[in-house]
């Protein structure tokens, strides 16, 4: 460090979240993939069977723009796990149905999922554990809900293509 050097008043926050989720990613990607997924493609499943909702719905749940979202459906219905049919509420509308099998690799990825997070989770002290995500869920519902307006749009990190 120089004298140059601004001394840090505060934990570096950006760093810590970007680590954190960086990893936790990769390690949910890793886990997915063994079943054929991406954690995108979970996402759709998941959301897909609460209920009847468009691509434009499920792409903004997932934080998806939209060629994201067309290349994620497009794969669920190339490997059978979903499908775009009509919407029973609005025929202008289509939807995202999953099919049995979907749903079937959908209920094995949540378990998937849930074990990433257990895990994530028990590197901590129990007695941590609720209180981690308790603020997380506090800065993400209030403070942190809204990303800022920037005339130069902040890109999001990408995941390397393998």
């Amino acid at each position: 460090m120089t004298s140059l050097t601004p001394a840090r008043t505060e934990p570096d926050l950006s760093f810590l979240l970007d680590h954190t989720g960086h990893v936790l990613r990769t390690q949910m990607s890793a886990a997915l993939s063994e079943i054929g997924l991406t954690p995108r493609m979970h996402c759709v499943l998941v959301h897909a069977l609460e209920e009847e909702r468009t691509q434009i719905q499920l792409a903004e749940i997932g934080d998806m723009d939209k060629t994201t979202m067309v290349v994620t459906v497009d794969a669920l219905e190339k490997a059978g796990l979903a499908e775009r049919r009509p919407s029973d509420t609005d025929r202008r509308a289509r939807i995202i149905a999953v099919t049995e099998e979907g749903a079937r690799l959908a209920e094995r990825s949540q378990k998937i999922v849930d074990g990433v997070h257990q895990r994530a989770l028990s590197a901590l002290p129990e007695d941590e554990r609720s209180v981690l995500v308790r603020a997380m869920h506090r800065l993400v519902s209030g403070y942190l809900a809204t990303p800022e307006e920037v005339a130069q749009p902040v890109r999001r990190a990408r995941q390397s293509a393998k």
